[in-house]
């Protein structure tokens, strides 16, 4: 479990009316028109909507890294499915909306789920442990959310027979075999490629993707655009602070350090906090796998250590590696974590809020590093390493 966690941070630091694939409607033909309306994407790279004639549009072209693989998704409103007529192979799915009943099956989509108050349409998860917000756990305890096992042993015959209109996928790379055993019996999955975004503002824009799905656009554009206001406000305090401290990240995974790439979304947060990120002048949006002696010898004298792994105290750090001590962020106690953030159950609140809510995490390291400018702000993921 501990090295599901760990590869978790560096990753970061779902009655029938829908056709199968294959299937083509064959009542009076509606052909689209050429024309169409491109909703407003600002940040996100990886998925596009456009409003046709009848149908919306939605296509996911960076589901996973490096992928050479556009997904596209035809949703037809439920008053108008059965009289729209399409081609239904030039879709991955054609998908009634708004979704009813929908499996979902990472924690970053459990935020846009609460902030758009269709909270009531998930019916699924794999690990609901996971889960901190509190409006889906008393769902979960109150048995209307079936757990169904783990994303790496989805329990396929479960999922099928709640029979929901949809399932929100990921997958890290390549299509997903487990999916596709879900497609073949009329159950379609959609991609979501939040997590492969490098900036904050890119992964929270995800929001109106699931927007497009329950017809919610207005309310994720609103929900979105209040996020990123504050975000950009907050990047503006920053950049009028007068230091700029030195920020180490990372820790030793058995003989590797792992530490944010510096195109990476934890780098962008550093920047946009006005941080002298060590490794910011690395290329990647992944992580960079280090030796220890290198890190010691360009991170020993830094101002701060910002999102070390796992770990929730020094006595941790010093037991497991009894050469973190040598840090000056160490000795001086300015290390900072966001894993004494958690849920009812334990799970992080980090790694389920954190990339739809960018402006808390910037928030959050503003206060740390520049106090002065938000000295009132009680953070909400990142604090002090206990003794």
């Amino acid at each position: 479990m501990k090295k599901i966690l760990f590869l978790t941070f560096i990753l970061f630091w779902a009655c029938k009316e829908t056709p199968k694939k294959n299937t083509q409607i064959t009542n009076n033909i509606v052909k689209q028109k050429e024309k169409f309306d491109a909703l407003p994407i600002k940040y996100a790279k990886g998925f596009t909507i456009e409003k046709h004639e009848k149908i919306t549009v939605v296509k996911v072209n960076a589901p996973w890294p490096s992928a050479n693989k556009t997904f596209t998704y035809a949703l037809i409103s439920r008053e108008n499915f059965k009289t729209i007529t399409l081609d239904a192979s030039k879709y991955d799915a054609v998908i009634p909306i708004p979704v009813k009943r929908m499996v979902a099956t990472s924690t970053t989509h459990i935020p846009s789920i609460e902030a758009l108050g269709i909270e009531n349409t998930l019916i699924g998860f794999p690990g609901t442990d996971y889960i901190s917000s509190k409006p889906i756990r008393e769902k979960i305890e109150a048995g209307k959310v079936k757990d169904l096992g783990l994303n790496e042993s989805l329990n396929t015959e479960v999922l099928i027979n709640l029979e929901p209109d949809l399932v929100m996928g990921f997958t890290v790379e390549g299509e997903n075999k487990t999916y596709e055993n879900i497609i073949n019996s009329g159950t379609p999955v959609v991609y979501n490629g939040d997590w492969v975004e490098a900036t904050p503002l890119g992964k929270a824009e995800w929001i109106k993707f699931f927007g497009a799905f329950f017809n919610k656009q207005k309310a994720a554009d609103s929900i979105f655009n209040n996020i990123a206001k504050s975000y950009n406000q907050a990047k503006e305090l920053a950049s009028k602070a007068h230091k700029t401290p030195s920020v180490l990240s990372g820790s030793m995974f058995k003989d590797i350090w792992y530490a944010p790439a510096g195109e990476s979304w934890v780098a962008h947060f550093l920047k946009d906090a006005n941080a002298n990120y060590i490794w910011k002048d690395s290329f990647g949006s992944g992580s960079l796998s280090l030796n220890f002696e290198s890190v010691l010898a360009k991170a020993k004298t830094t101002d701060y250590w910002i999102g070390p792994g796992q770990f929730t105290s020094y006595n941790q750090l010093q037991e497991s590696n009894i050469h973190y001590t040598q840090f000056d962020a160490y000795k001086n106690k300015n290390i900072y974590t966001y894993s004494l953030t958690v849920g009812a159950t334990g799970g992080l609140l980090y790694y389920e809020l954190a990339p739809n809510r960018p402006d808390l995490v910037l928030k959050d390291i503003i206060h740390i590093l520049h106090p002065e400018i938000l000295s009132d702000y009680n953070p909400v993921f990142f604090k002090p390493l206990k003794p």
